[in-house]
């Protein structure tokens, strides 16, 4: 059986809801554990296997076609093997969310059917494409131009300002990024750093981070921006699916004023699999679940 290599993770209320990329029948599908533990609120896997075998049995006994409408295909568990997992197409999911009537259910369809069609769900799309794309290896790597090719590449078509370096200036959480006065000469600046070494480079995101070039959009273009550095210069990347929202927020705020903790969190999350389309997807995914 052929390997499926496309696999994405999406977030509901910071919980992981995996799906697998069915090339047969060309879409994505959904890990029906991971369904119903976030409909159940229930952390304990066992639990979450068992129920699901009960209402699976209960299904099945009222010849409801859910229960043939699974597939099994692989999907990635925590303890990092492949196992043969029952998913669902999104039919599928919005037919299995009915049979939890609670308010979860209804927060979790309102989240699964808007999340492709909203402004982030489509920029996600388009951010997947870039591995398949030979477009990623002409972007300029470590400029703010190559960082305006990524960011007009994302949001194209979504932002009219796609691309283009902010003329306002903006804060977020009381802090102030650069003036937009003080800011074409700042990038500048930025363009003349080094981004021999994983320090010099870490140092440049961080300043980078503290400019915020553009309206909006700066933290998944920048962090595309970042793995290109580090796979230019040091044939590595994030695999960013090792890093907390938390933890990575935290790290960022402080890198304002010192940009040794986003450096330490950072280095030991590096990987060599800078040409890995898993490694690459969950980047994206994780990546757009820090904007959350």
């Amino acid at each position: 059986m052929k390997e499926h290599l496309k696999i994405s993770i999406r977030f509901f209320n910071d919980r992981e809801v995996r799906a697998v990329w069915d090339d047969e029948n060309a879409q994505w599908r959904l890990s029906v554990l991971d369904i119903v533990g976030v409909l159940n609120e229930e952390p304990d896997y066992t639990k979450v296997r068992n129920y699901w075998k009960y209402l699976k049995a209960k299904l099945k006994k009222e010849n409801n076609q859910l229960v043939s409408a699974t597939t099994q295909l692989k999907l990635t568990a925590a303890d990092g093997k492949k196992y043969l997992t029952d998913t669902l197409d999104s039919s599928g999911v919005v037919e299995l969310a009915k049979h939890f009537p609670n308010n979860r259910a209804m927060k979790f369809l309102d989240w699964f059917l808007y999340s492709d069609t909203s402004i982030d769900g489509q920029s996600k799309k388009k951010a997947y494409t870039l591995f398949e794309s030979n477009l990623i290896n002409e972007f300029e790597v470590g400029t703010t131009k190559g960082l305006q090719q990524i960011h007009a590449y994302l949001f194209g078509g979504l932002y009219d300002f796609a691309g283009q370096i902010r003329e306002k200036s903006i804060s977020k959480g009381g802090y102030q990024f650069v003036y937009a006065q003080h800011l074409q000469a700042t990038l500048e600046q930025i363009d003349a750093m080094p981004q021999t070494t994983f320090e010099d480079i870490i140092q440049k995101y961080a300043e980078m981070n503290k400019a915020h070039a553009f309206m909006e959009g700066n933290g998944r273009s920048t962090r595309i921006w970042l793995d290109l550095m580090l796979k230019k210069e040091l044939k590595k990347c994030v695999d960013w699916s090792k890093i907390s929202k938390e933890n990575y927020m935290n790290a960022m705020i402080i890198s304002t004023v010192d940009y040794s903790v986003l450096a330490q969190l950072l280095k030991s999350a590096l990987t060599d699999k800078i040409n890995d389309r898993e490694m690459f997807m969950k980047g994206i995914d994780y990546s757009y679940y820090y904007e959350e």
